[in-house]
């Protein structure tokens, strides 16, 4: 996904003490900021709970890791059912609910697909054939594979492969954020590879200034800059993550409807929600469907999205933007 970095505002009264913080996590980086009117939050408490709400994360959702929760849900055989977790079944219920908003776009079954086009781990992305693609579509699909009840979760054949890349990230920026709310701070920005979740005030005592990057790959620049407070946001692109063959680009973003990756003009998808992880899912999806058909979905669903999309009428990174009704009522 494409980097989401907050914004410096000049301070207009004295500052609160900030606490920041910075690292690697989930193949990406993070990046905290969060702000102690009281000084009672040391630096050292605040790495160490962090450090666990990661490692929490990583353990019951990493498709990197054998022993974490959902490899071994993968390495099930069929007919076998799991008691999830309290914190993969939060995941795993989230994703019913906006494969199904999203007419099955958003999908988490992709596994299969993912792995013949080698954007798994490990992997070499490389242009497989068409039977191949059939095939592996037969794969996947929630309603063709999964059967998520509540807090249990099985799977219809042996080769069943989630992937939660899509949403993940977001999460885990959840997850950390309640950890830092035990330490009593409330007022805190945490940032997982672009997704992140914004809580109460910055330390100008205004809501968190998130700049969202223009998806111009030789040019990072700010597209636009919103004021983010107790809400989720989470970009997703098809600018960086790719292949080309035979000069055609080969997005990472595969269409679950169609087993390629998207052709669309739609170049990235921002989409505010009420967490991190609803806010990284249903970017992903937004993305997936493109511009025109996701904003008639953003419509039925009440979705904050905004779309930048290729402009075809300039010759060299040219780009439009498009925002959901419900993305210009909370940025207005």
């Amino acid at each position: 996904m494409p980097l989401v970095f907050p914004m410096a505002l000049s301070a207009c009264k004295k500052k609160a003490a900030l606490l920041t913080l910075a690292g690697a996590t989930m193949g990406t980086t993070f990046s905290i900021r969060a702000v102690d009117p009281t000084g009672a939050v040391t630096q050292d408490e605040m790495q160490v709970a962090v450090t666990r709400a990661l490692e929490d994360v990583d353990r019951r959702m990493s498709n990197w890791r054998a022993d974490s929760e959902i490899s071994q849900f993968n390495a099930m055989r069929d007919g076998s059912v799991i008691t999830m977790s309290p914190e993969l079944a939060e995941v795993m219920n989230a994703t019913v609910q906006v494969n199904a908003a999203s007419e099955g776009r958003f999908d988490t079954s992709m596994g299969p697909l993912i792995e013949l086009w080698g954007f798994g781990a490990p992997g070499t992305p490389s242009m497989p054939s068409a039977n191949e693609i059939a095939a592996r579509k037969s794969l996947s699909g929630h309603e063709n594979s999964l059967r998520i009840e509540a807090d249990t979760m099985g799977k219809t054949r042996n080769d069943v492969q989630i992937y939660l890349a899509g949403i993940g990230k977001g999460y885990g920026a959840d997850h950390v954020g309640r950890a830092l709310e035990t330490l009593g701070l409330v007022d805190y920005m945490v940032e997982i590879g672009g997704d992140l979740v914004a809580k109460g005030r910055n330390p100008d005592g205004v809501p968190w200034q998130i700049g969202i990057e223009s998806p111009n790959p030789a040019d990072r620049g700010v597209l636009s800059v919103v004021g983010l407070s107790d809400m989720g946001l989470a970009t997703s692109g098809d600018y960086r993550n790719y292949f080309e063959v035979d000069g055609k680009r080969y997005s990472h973003l595969i269409d679950p409807s169609t087993g390629y990756p998207v052709e669309h003009a739609t170049t990235s998808a921002t989409v505010l929600a009420e967490n991190a992880m609803l806010a990284d899912a249903w970017s992903t999806a937004m993305l997936i469907l493109g511009r025109e058909r996701g904003l008639e979905v953003a419509a039925a669903h009440s979705v904050a999205v905004q779309f930048v999309d290729k402009d075809l009428s300039f010759a060299h990174h040219g780009f439009k933007t498009y925002e959901s009704d419900a993305f210009k009522t909370l940025t207005s």
